[in-house]
Parts: C-alpha cells; structure tokens; sequence
C-alpha cells in the first residue's frame, strides 16, 4: 500500500534519478517565478494536533471535515476569517484552505491486507496479480471504496446547510482511484460549469516499484475522463514509474512543494481540493510542518496554509 516507503528490497532513487524526475515535472508546472515557504496555520481543525487514537477505518472522516467550530454559522465564519486573514496579510503573503482528499480502498488496498505490508512489499506489490485480484498498473476503486468517496459527498452535502464553501479548484491525481474518488465525492455539488478539476503530475502517488502506482496513458485518460482538464506538457505514457527504483521521501515532499506553488502562484481561489494518496498527503505534511497524520483511505486533511515570498 502506498503508506509505507519501503527501501530494504529495491534500488532508491540517486541524484540522478531525482534530477531528471524533477525536470521532467518542471516542465509541466507553469508560473514557478515566487519561491516560497508554506507553513500550516493550526486552530481551526480537530487535525491540527494530534489525535489520540488513529481515525477508525470505517468512520474516515470527521464530523464538520474536522472544524473546531460546531456553532451552526461555522463555515461563514470560517470563510469570513480566512477573506478577513487575506486582506491584512502583508504583500508577498496568502492563505488557503487546502482539503486534501485521499481515494477509496482499490484493489491494491484489499491485496495488501490480504498479504500483509511485508510481503506485499517484498514480493506482491511488484506483480500485477495473483490469478484472484488485479490491482496493477493502476487499479480502480473497488465497490467499499466508492461508497467511501459516496460517503464523503454526503459530508459535503450535509456541511452545505451550514453555508460550507464547495472548493473552487479541484486538483487530482493522474491514477484511476484519485480520479474517480473526486468524481463521486463532488458528484452535483459543483454550479460552475467552468470550475473542472485538473489532473496534475505532481499529486500521483509516490512511484517505482509497485505496479499500483504506475499511471495509464495521457490518451486513456482524455478518453475516461473527458469533463477532467489535463495540465500541459503531460506525458503520453509513464516516464517517471521504474520497475526497480522507490521515490523517496523527500522528493515526495518537493513535488508536494511544487503544487502548493502552483496553487499560490497561480491561483487566487482560497478553497481548494486535492484528490490524491498517503505518500504525497504525507508530502503536504512535511512541507507545511502539519502535524503527522495517519490518513485513512477515503478520509479528508483539512489544512489552512500559509504562503509567504521568500525575500
């Protein structure tokens, strides 16, 4: 499962590697001029500390996303303080709030219980099946993890009698179980005709190695998902999945740092949706300094972040 970076049975990526995958992602990320540090803003949701017990499996998200808040003007004052934070911020700096959306169980999932971490890991996850379940290249959900992205619409379509800003910009993964987690989480919720979510490189799972995580082509996808907007100087086919190198952690986190650049850099929405996997989640969180987070899969990272220019 893409949890868990495991180096003890392959080939990590050198500098090289890193380099080469780094320019590769480069050239599809426009307006990179503003170099800046992300910081989280803790005190508005139940995530930005940390919780005793890990969130249980089958209750993935948090009652309200997580919002400390529970009055039933929750969400306009919310949105009143991030606009009120906004206009006294000085130049150079900005905030969003960021809901950062992992998919439903796929079939990996199911065929890593099935086998345990270490020996999906070691053996399984290189495979593309068992002769029972076929979770590669790319799985999709599986039945539990629609109704898991199912469950998390119904959040947001609950929150919406409480005046809950829908996101203005929806950003995905390029793999199949991001993709369509975000089509039935926001099924009906978005008005904006315009307002299409983007399928951006960058918020992939980690890759290398397991089959799971290696993504289908740019043609496949314009043909499943055509109402999904494709950002430009994205591949034909998978240039950055090796059969015997594991991205490491660290480049994880500067591929998250180059979506959180787009995002301040590009984009004046200050609510936005990224539907993606544990291992870039975990990117997010290491580029912010949010506190660590375990997030189950179909469960929602709220997080308020912070921008600043580097001067």
């Amino acid at each position: 499962m893409e949890e868990v970076l495991e180096t003890r049975h392959l080939d990590v990526l050198d500098a090289a590697d890193i380099a080469s995958t780094v320019k590769a992602a480069k050239r599809t990320e426009p307006n990179r001029a503003a170099a800046r540090s992300y910081h989280i803003l803790p005190g508005f949701f139940i995530q930005d500390r940390p919780l005793a017990t890990p969130l249980p499996p089958d209750e993935p998200i948090l009652p309200r996303f997580g919002l400390l808040d529970a009055s039933d003007e929750r969400w306009e004052t919310f949105k009143d303080k991030l606009e009120d934070m906004n206009a006294a911020a000085p130049s150079g700096t900005s905030f969003r709030l960021i809901f950062l959306g992992r998919h439903g169980q796929g079939y990996h999932n199911v065929a890593e219980a099935k086998y345990g971490t270490e020996q999906w890991d070691a053996h399984w996850a290189k495979l593309d099946t068992d002769g029972e379940l076929v979770w590669g290249p790319d799985p999709d959900l599986t039945p539990a993890g629609e109704d898991q992205a199912r469950a998390a619409h119904d959040i947001w379509e609950e929150e919406l009698a409480y005046n809950i800003q829908i996101p203005q910009k929806f950003y995905s993964s390029p793999l199949t179980r991001a993709i369509r987690t975000c089509q039935l989480s926001f099924d009906g919720l978005v008005n904006d005709p315009h307002c299409r979510p983007e399928i951006l490189e960058n918020c992939r799972e980690e890759y290398g190695v397991h089959t799971c995580d290696r993504r289908r082509t740019l043609t496949y996808l314009r043909e499943t998902f055509p109402h999904f907007t494709i950002e430009r100087g994205f591949t034909e086919d998978d240039e950055l999945w090796k059969p015997d190198k594991r991205e490491k952690r660290d480049h994880l986190a500067t591929r998250a740092r180059m979506v959180l650049d787009r995002i301040f850099n590009s984009d004046s929405e200050y609510f936005v949706s990224i539907s993606a996997h544990s291992g870039i989640i975990r990117g997010f969180i290491d580029v912010t300094g949010h506190v660590p987070f375990d997030i189950p899969v179909g469960g929602v990272l709220p997080m308020v972040v912070r921008g600043t220019v580097k001067t």
